[in-house]
């Protein structure tokens, strides 16, 4: 086998995300953890969304847009589009799909062994470590913020 050769990442036929010669395909229920994974890692959402919240958020990541809203989080989208949308690299669509592209693409490299996980004790979480580097950690580059238009849900804001 040619260990140069990556493969795509698989977890089901529902959605599919293409960047060059890969192509990673999701299944609905990975697919929607990994999008409400990147909106928390965003600070768009704070906490673990209810259903059609979620449905709203893989709506968001899917077409670019929430048309017909399902819940608060997406009349929220709706009614702070100008400072969500902005130029395509800055937009929280954008950022929504390379989190989840990312997520998947080192999850990919663990299954093939390229990667392995570790937790951090001093930082309290999980990080990619390379085992063919004495486990040094992978270094991921940084997201932007959108806490100061994150989404609260209406029974938890004061």
């Amino acid at each position: 086998m040619d260990s140069s050769f990556r493969g795509n990442y698989d977890s089901g036929e529902d959605f599919v995300l293409e960047y060059g010669d890969l192509r990673f395909t999701f299944a609905e229920r990975d697919f929607a953890e990994r999008c409400e994974q990147a909106a928390v890692r965003l600070g768009f959402v704070h906490d673990r969304l209810d259903p059609s919240e979620v449905d709203d958020l893989v709506n968001l990541a899917v077409n670019g847009e929430v048309a017909e809203p399902l819940s608060n989080l997406g009349a929220h989208v709706n009614d702070c589009w100008t400072e969500l949308s902005g130029p395509a690299e800055r937009s929280l669509v954008h950022w929504l799909r390379r989190l989840v592209f990312r997520g998947a693409w080192l999850d990919q490299r663990v299954k093939e062994g390229e990667l392995d996980v570790r937790f951090d004790e001093v930082e309290q979480r999980f990080e990619y470590v390379q085992p063919a580097r004495d486990d040094e950690p992978v270094e991921l580059a940084p997201a932007p913020s959108w806490f100061t238009v994150a989404y609260v849900p209406v029974d938890e804001r004061r």
